[in-house]
């Protein structure tokens, strides 16, 4: 220190020792200490703060330059940020605890964007160093320490690419391996106290704390981290070691992963509010799912005892939670642990109870939304590919409630076409030896018939945006009257289904009139437009086209040459469709003259 302060120093030496240090004492270390770090000459301060005659005064005194030695380090000057670190160390180990907690604390609050990661790299080890020098309390402390570290790296943007996560601009990655080294000691000393097993207050609490990080840490960010890849991709992705952190701290800390996932259905108790019903407790086991199942983080800790049909009606919570997200990492996990819980369930086997419980019913309906409406292919492309999982694990009676369910609510043409396909495929399957079920050739097929071959709309149907279903429809229709004799031997609803036929057939007649009369006259209209001025043509077109729409497209917003390709289209779908209708009724005639048909 100065010389000018060699009597103070002395004074304070001996003010510990006997009657104490004034509030002027303290003030006048904090000016005397801030001026060294202004000026940048921190090196006689560290001297000063490591001292054996001075720990007294430290110990005493010390916390008050914390928050200006934090700031120096944030600035990140070459010169004393080193030294500011060694001073902050030394005091971390020497100052009062509780009272360095509370600083510490206050540091971590609020913080600007920017210097988030750097705050909380730098903090992470010194609230580490003052944890472990507390007793038997510091299980409230470390709870409060991960709760204020993780609000705010829960701040920070979550990287979307794997370039973007190597590159870690913001340092979400670098802040969770500092997490993830923060709670080494803390979980070490609940495995050496479990294995003591005491099972004392102060284990369990400190329990509890670290379970409440690894759940907040598996909503935020793990569940917005993109961990879909092949896993040899992720051997250098700090989200996917830290992932593997976590998943590993619960079995070690003695937390069982069916109780976390499973608890409903295994009645577990309420405990410190872990296992409730909120969406945040419901997105953190939504993670823990995907990463368990679909990852095979620690699967290893997890029982075999539990049946396939078991996990998926438990898991189907959590898809159901992923998939009703628009976020494409929550509907990519989501299609993924659908897929994993559907993929050990045995083929047929699902009972047609399980689609009477909420999930069961809201799944398919986002389904629906994803294969529809979201923009992402490969989204789209693994709904579809988990829609036909899902079915194909269905039993008979369940596949048949199903379809009926779809077609009823599903108002898409598109999905309707892949539900009337797959009743097809169901029917065709059961015409088999060895396939027979009363589902699909005996008089319970006719409720799926009299859904199918029918137009809810009536002769107002456009049969351009129905063309999926309508074209599907007619195949299965000419696939029946073809397999007429199968019916006659295994069944008697033939005169049910040619009286269907006929109803259908009829008012399809009447659609593809008006259909048709529609679109030749817009095709008409079209070409008298071309002999007009442009700018009229224009005008004229979007007159005619203002309300038109094609599988959901406005037509107005389309070229004139769009315009008129569509319009062709629409022509030639109607003659594909007329041709399988009179190949339908041929079909039909030869069977009446053959005498096939009642």
């Amino acid at each position: 220190m100065a010389d000018q302060l060699q009597d103070v120093i002395q004074r304070w030496q001996k003010a510990v020792v006997e009657d104490g240090l004034r509030p002027e004492d303290h003030e006048l270390f904090q000016n005397a200490g801030l001026a060294y770090i202004n000026q940048g000459d921190t090196t006689q301060l560290l001297d000063f703060i490591q001292d054996e005659k001075n720990q007294g005064i430290v110990e005493s005194m010390g916390c008050g330059l914390l928050a200006s030695l934090v700031a120096e380090v944030l600035k990140k000057k070459k010169k004393s940020s080193s030294t500011c670190q060694a001073i902050i160390t030394h005091l971390a180990e020497t100052c009062s605890p509780m009272e360095l907690m509370l600083i510490f604390l206050g540091q971590v609050d609020d913080l600007h964007p920017d210097l988030i990661a750097d705050t909380v790299l730098l903090m992470a080890p010194h609230l580490q160093t003052v944890l472990l020098r507390l007793g038997e309390e510091k299980a409230p402390w470390v709870g409060l320490a991960l709760a204020a570290l993780q609000k705010q790296v829960a701040r920070l943007p979550v990287p979307y690419t794997k370039e973007q996560e190597m590159e870690d601009a913001y340092g979400l990655c670098r802040c969770c391996s500092a997490l993830a080294r923060f709670m080494e000691p803390f979980v070490e000393e609940v495995k050496r106290d479990n294995s003591e097993d005491d099972g004392t207050a102060s284990d369990n609490k400190l329990k509890t704390e670290l379970l409440k990080f690894c759940m907040g840490s598996l909503r935020e960010p793990l569940l917005q981290a993109q961990l879909d890849q092949a896993i040899d991709i992720y051997k250098q992705s700090p989200l996917w070691h830290f992932a593997t952190d976590i998943m590993a701290t619960l079995p070690a800390i003695q937390e069982p992963l069916p109780g976390l996932l499973f608890y409903k259905a295994l009645k577990k108790r309420e405990e410190s509010g872990l296992l409730t019903d909120s969406t945040e407790a419901q997105e953190s086991r939504a993670c823990l799912a995907y990463l368990l199942f679909v990852q095979l983080i620690t699967i290893e800790s997890f029982p075999a005892v539990f049946s396939p049909v078991f996990v998926l009606q438990c898991n189907m919570e959590y898809i159901d939670l992923l998939l009703s997200r628009k976020e494409e990492s929550f509907l990519l996990k989501g299609l993924e642990l659908y897929t994993k819980s559907l993929e050990k369930v045995e083929d047929n086997s699902l009972p047609v109870e399980l689609l009477d419980l909420k999930s069961f019913y809201s799944v398919p309906q986002h389904l629906v939304q994803i294969l529809t409406v979201c923009p992402i292919q490969r989204l789209r492309e693994r709904g579809f590919k988990v829609l036909q999982l899902f079915i194909d694990k269905l039993g008979p009676e369940a596949k048949h409630k199903f379809f009926r369910c779809m077609i009823k609510t599903s108002r898409h043409a598109g999905v309707e076409g892949y539900i009337i396909k797959n009743i097809k495929n169901q029917i065709e399957l059961s015409l088999k030896p060895g396939h027979e079920n009363e589902w699909f050739m005996g008089i319970q097929v006719l409720l799926l018939l009299r859904l199918v071959l029918c137009f809810p709309l009536g002769p107002e149907t456009d049969l351009l945006n129905s063309m999926d279903r309508v074209m599907e429809s007619l195949n299965l229709l000419r696939y029946l009257l073809m397999r007429d004799m199968d019916w006659q031997q295994t069944s008697s609803i033939w005169p049910e289904l040619f009286k269907i036929k006929e109803d259908y057939l009829k008012m399809l007649r009447v659609c593809l009139a008006l259909s048709r009369a529609y679109y030749t006259g817009q095709v008409k209209n079209m070409r008298e437009d071309k002999k007009i001025q442009a700018q009229e043509a224009r005008e004229a077109r979007g007159a005619l086209v203002q309300t038109m729409t094609v599988k959901n497209k406005n037509v107005s917003d389309m070229t004139p040459e769009i315009q008129y390709q569509v319009l062709q289209c629409a022509l030639v779908t109607f003659d594909l469709m007329e041709s399988l209708v009179i190949r339908i009724e041929e079909i039909s005639e030869e069977k009446v003259k053959t005498g096939t048909a009642v």
